[in-house]
C-alpha cells in the first residue's frame, strides 16, 4: 500500500554549490546545483515506526546525524534542480514507507505433487537396477 506521504516544505535545508562537469563559463560563475537536507532523526512529521522504517530502507543516504541528503544538478536552473531534488527525496520517501504486500503461500497442486513423487519412484527404480545382481542365492 503506499502512503501518500510528501514532506513538510519547512522541514527542509536547501544548499546551493556549483555543479561539477562540463559547462563551459555557466557552470564556473553560477551556483546551480542544490542539496536538499532533512533531518528524518528530528522530524515531527514522522511517526518512530515511520522513522525507524525509512533508517532501515535508505541507510546509504543517511548520515550519522539522521539527516538525509538528496542532490540535484542536470538543470541549468537553481530552481529546476531544486524542484528535482524536492522530488527525488519526496519519491524515496515514499517508497521506504511503502509496506511489501505479504505473500500469500499456496497449496501445492496434487497433479505436482503426484509427478514429484513418481519421479523419485522412477529414479530409485534406475539405481536400483544399477546395482550387481547377488548370485549367492
Amino acid at each position: 500500500m503506499t502512503m501518500p506521504y510528501t514532506i513538510p516544505d519547512d522541514e527542509l535545508t536547501f544548499r546551493a554549490t556549483r555543479a561539477g562537469g562540463p559547462g563551459g563559463q555557466h557552470v564556473n560563475k553560477t551556483s546551480t546545483k542544490i542539496e536538499v537536507l532533512w533531518d528524518v532523526g528530528r522530524s515531527a512529521a514522522l511517526s518512530d515506526t515511520q522513522r525507524q522504517r525509512i533508517m532501515e530502507k535508505l541507510p546509504n543516504r543517511i548520515d550519522a546525524d539522521g539527516v538525509l541528503r538528496v542532490a540535484a544538478g542536470a538543470r541549468r536552473s537553481q530552481l529546476q534542480n531544486r524542484a528535482a531534488a524536492v522530488a527525488r527525496i519526496n519519491e524515496l520517501v515514499r517508497e521506504a514507507l511503502t509496506e511489501p504486500k505479504p505473500r500469500k503461500r499456496t497449496k501445492v497442486p496434487k497433479r505436482a505433487r503426484e509427478e514429484r513423487l513418481a519421479e523419485k519412484k522412477r529414479r530409485s527404480e534406475t539405481k536400483h537396477q544399477r546395482k550387481p545382481v547377488d548370485r549367492d542365492e
